[in-house]
């Protein structure tokens, strides 16, 4: 059962995972870069992350990917830069890595949860492109993770999901 979502605070998929995580009630974190740097400026402190040494986005990526049970990608289109990055590392440490492009379709709930359950999974990473690498893709990820953790949250299932428009990503 899910209990903690992590990411790296970016814009885009990690931002949408842990502004979902959040609206159910369920842990969060991860690490960002030193200086909680992001595309789009300083991530807001209202995304509990813990600062790396570095500032490069890479040692971020591989600390999520290790401090987690597993990594749930959300991309548009074919995984590059970052997204790529963090799949290789989590295949490189080994852990389980769920990729779903959602250009192409959302996988069913029972499917996402059966891969959740199957592996074991507690601390799920969330992964995916940032904003200007793909506009759109925090709206989409929006969309995704409460209807697939609704049920490992005990939260009234009738509770709907909003993204706050201070966490919109605009420019």
């Amino acid at each position: 059962m899910v209990k903690r979502v992590v990411s790296g605070g970016q814009t885009g998929a990690d931002r949408a995972a842990l502004d979902a995580a959040m609206a159910l009630g369920l842990a969060c974190g991860g690490w960002c870069p030193r200086g909680r740097r992001a595309e789009d400026g300083l991530i807001p402190s209202r995304y509990p992350l813990r600062e790396t040494p570095g500032s490069a986005y890479p040692e971020r990526t591989a600390w999520n990917v290790r401090d987690s049970d597993a990594t749930l990608v959300l991309t548009v289109g074919k995984p590059r830069g970052g997204t790529a990055l963090t799949i290789g590392l989590a295949r490189k440490a080994g852990k389980p890595v769920l990729v779903v492009d959602l250009d192409a379709g959302v996988p069913g709930t029972a499917e996402v949860r059966a891969w959740l359950d199957r592996e074991g999974v507690r601390t799920l990473n969330v992964a995916g492109p940032r904003e200007n690498e793909s506009p759109g893709t925090h709206a989409l990820a929006s969309r995704f993770p409460p209807r697939h953790l609704r049920a490992r949250s005990r939260i009234n299932e009738t509770m709907r999901y909003r993204v706050p428009e201070s966490c919109r990503f605009s420019g």
